[in-house]
């Protein structure tokens, strides 16, 4: 917790520095970050909080005039700097050996006519669960050019960075071998002559493979990896590069009550010769989406988010992926959702010092 106001302090105040500052920068965005984490949503949310966990915020913020109205929040996090406020916060996260899973997702309630829902494009961590880095963008369409200046800001040597079809283009795997990591990229329509010839090969060639199956809400589900490494044949292997391998992975769904069986066959290009490794990255890729792009949605209502204007949106997602973190790490002895740590949060001071005691 100390780290956190600490860091804080380091923002640059966007307010302007004469007249009447009744409250200080990281008090602001400290609050604002404790109501999220007990599950504000809003501006309001964050004075009801500051009121009503006065007594702990005054022993650790110096609240010279009291808790901020809700208006002054409003005021704070649309001129605050979003770049700014993501490095303050993110931690530095030992990414090798890992798989770091870059995706994009919309904040559906922010826009407004000065500009479009704005659209986030996130590197996911996912055997830890934290947020590496993010990078907001005018649209989906444009993650293309997003992805290689948000590997820019990253360390992601050692790792193997997952993409989905959107990122799958020569000149980003180019960027993440010159970054030293590896690379599984879904492979569609965007490639359509390069997806014909690996879809062929699968489709007529005999491949051995590695299955997993899970039983769960009513199905069967089968999951069979394959991964080939003698690509010799493959006609555009040169122009992509540190390109290894190709992959597939078919997935078997059976519904339990009514027998009814649906197969899907999706496509990748790899760095990796290992299959077991691939099917690792396959599966962790889809971490993101349940456990990032899931409970920014559900746990913490953003696609419901009123706030439109400025940099609100932008900076109200990046509470709440610090609050996610600072949620998922909370050990509290035993398996609790994050929704119940939240609603602990709010309701006792010791479960709070508990989600903020965290390294």
């Amino acid at each position: 917790m100390k780290h956190i106001i600490e860091r804080l302090s380091e923002l640059e105040d966007p307010r302007r520095q004469w007249g009447n500052l009744r409250h200080k920068l990281v008090d602001i965005v400290f609050i604002g970050l404790v109501s999220v984490v007990c599950g504000g949503t809003d501006y309001e949310h964050m004075e009801d909080t500051g009121h009503g966990k006065l007594d702990w915020l005054k022993e650790r913020l110096e609240l010279p005039n009291g808790i901020p109205d809700s208006d002054t929040f409003r005021r704070v996090f649309e001129r605050l700097n979003p770049r700014e406020l993501a490095e303050i916060l993110q931690e530095t996260v030992q990414a090798e050996g890992k798989t770091v899973a870059l995706d994009g997702k919309t904040i559906c309630g922010s826009g407004n006519e000065q500009h479009r829902a704005y659209h986030v494009v996130s590197a996911w961590v996912a055997e830890n669960q934290i947020t590496l880095g993010q990078l907001a963008v005018a649209e989906k369409s444009n993650e293309i050019t997003a992805i290689p200046e948000l590997l820019d800001t990253l360390d992601v040597s050692g790792s193997t960075v997952t993409i989905d079809a959107m990122g799958c283009q020569k000149k980003i795997a180019a960027k993440i071998i010159e970054n030293k990591a590896d690379y599984v990229l879904g492979l569609k329509g965007n490639q359509p002559e390069l997806l014909d010839d690996v879809r062929f090969y699968f489709d007529n060639e005999c491949a051995s493979g590695t299955s997993q199956t899970e039983k769960d809400h009513g199905r069967i589900e089968q999951r069979t990896y394959y991964l080939e490494t003698q690509i010799d044949w493959l006609p555009q292997r040169s122009d992509w590069a540190g390109l290894k391998g190709i992959g597939m992975v078919k997935t078997t769904v059976v519904k339990m009550n009514t027998g009814e069986v649906a197969e899907e066959c999706r496509y990748y290009l790899t760095s990796l010769t290992n299959i077991d490794a691939f099917a690792h990255a396959v599966r962790a890729h889809w971490s993101i989406e349940s456990q990032l792009h899931w409970q920014l949605d559900v746990t913490f209502h953003e696609d419901a988010s009123r706030a439109r204007k400025d940099n609100s949106p932008l900076n109200l997602n990046i509470l709440r992926k610090e609050a996610l973190r600072l949620l998922n790490q909370a050990d509290f002895g035993k398996r609790v959702s994050v929704r119940r740590k939240m609603s602990r949060a709010a309701m006792s001071n010791s479960a709070l010092d508990l989600i903020f005691s965290q390294k």
